[in-house]
């Protein structure tokens, strides 16, 4: 047995050992305890947080604006009443991306959980490879849905000529014949691939990727950085109000989805004013809605039923391919969702995206 002497001096050690741990890792760690006070921080921590000495002993909501995901709070307390590791992607005010692990701090001899570590590996080279795969990919099927319209549509008509060129012709001779049966077999070779890569009955396949749990604060902020030069040169002023910050769906789906609406606000912009643009999230029974609203030219009420069409630009003098809607749609109606349109010509447009929501409230 220990003397109370001994006692000390092994708990000093293991502080001394805790310490050293704590001062030369070099991965941000914060130490939160159950009444979710900040109790220790690592030196790469402080500086990436903006942390000081004072921090400690101080409670983690009076310093939950040093970190850009507001839901740390609620993380933190699932992982202490759950006793189980959280992990999520976040991004940090200097634009870094990081995997943030909560790990309960468990006390083996009550078997309770008296707080948590938290973690943050860098992860930010990981990331910008995943976006421009997700560019790569968002670019491949932009090429495919032109391909087939650009040229699946002049390949039909072309057919349909040559069935009436060769029915109108007066020389049914068998080289004749065999000709048009050379012609007419290429063509619906063509075809035969074209809809090989763009059978739109495996649209929704298509379309399919990865769910996880992102913090909309960093969707939007991503698209804000992709749309930087465009925001600046219009002079367009976004603004939010955040009420569910943490939605379940595919980075690369949501990302897209406010990339094209936020882009399509700036792109239809008024000659008479800048752009104002407002997203709002918040939940409405199962569902949480996206909605992204602008001062722009608005949309004709007859043409607002087919704003979602593949192909259709609703102003010919604006830049466009007419599918960034069209896919939008898609992917929200593919996942279980649906868009809501209002709109007034001449004072702009609201578009709501109701998302199925599998977080439970």
């Amino acid at each position: 047995m220990l003397n109370k002497d001994q006692k000390i001096k092994k708990l000093i050690k293991l502080n001394d050992e805790l310490e050293n741990y704590f001062r030369n890792t070099i991965i941000p760690q914060l130490f939160v305890d159950s009444n979710l006070i900040l109790r220790k921080f690592t030196p790469p921590a402080m500086k990436q947080f903006k942390l000081k000495s004072d921090d400690v002993g101080r409670p983690i909501l009076d310093i939950s604006d040093n970190f850009r995901f507001p839901s740390i709070i609620e993380d933190i307390k699932q992982v202490i009443d759950g006793n189980e590791i959280f992990e999520k992607e976040i991004q940090t005010t200097d634009y870094r991306w990081y995997q943030m692990n909560i790990i309960p701090y468990v006390i083996t001899k009550e078997k309770k959980t008296n707080g948590v570590i938290i973690t943050f590996i860098e992860i930010t080279a990981r990331i910008k490879d995943l976006k421009n795969q997700e560019n790569l990919v968002s670019d491949h099927e932009t090429l495919l849905d032109t391909i087939s319209h650009d040229i699946k549509t002049p390949l039909t008509s072309l057919l349909l000529t040559i069935h009436q060129v060769k029915k109108l012709s007066a020389d049914k001779s068998k080289s004749y014949l065999m000709l048009f049966g050379i012609l007419e077999n290429s063509i619906k070779k063509m075809q035969s691939i074209i809809n090989e890569l763009t059978d739109t009955g495996k649209l929704k396949n298509r379309y399919q990727a990865e769910e996880e749990f992102l913090d909309f604060e960093n969707i939007l902020e991503d698209v804000r950085l992709t749309l930087a030069g465009t925001i600046k040169e219009s002079g367009a002023k976004i603004t939010s109000e955040i009420k569910v910050s943490e939605i379940l769906y595919s980075r690369r789906k949501l990302r897209s989805i406010i990339y094209n609406l936020v882009n399509n606000a700036i792109k239809f912009q008024s000659p008479d004013r800048k752009p104002e643009i407002f997203i709002k999230t918040e939940r409405q029974e199962k569902f949480i809605i996206i909605s992204v609203k602008d001062n722009g030219i608005g949309i004709d009420p007859d043409k607002q039923r087919v704003v979602f069409t593949k192909y259709v630009r609703i102003e010919k003098s604006v830049e466009g391919s007419g599918i960034g809607l069209y896919l939008v749609n898609q992917i929200v109606t593919n996942s279980g969702g649906k868009i809501v349109l209002k709109s007034e010509l001449g004072k702009g447009s609201e578009f709501q995206v109701y998302l199925i929501s599998q977080v439970n409230t």
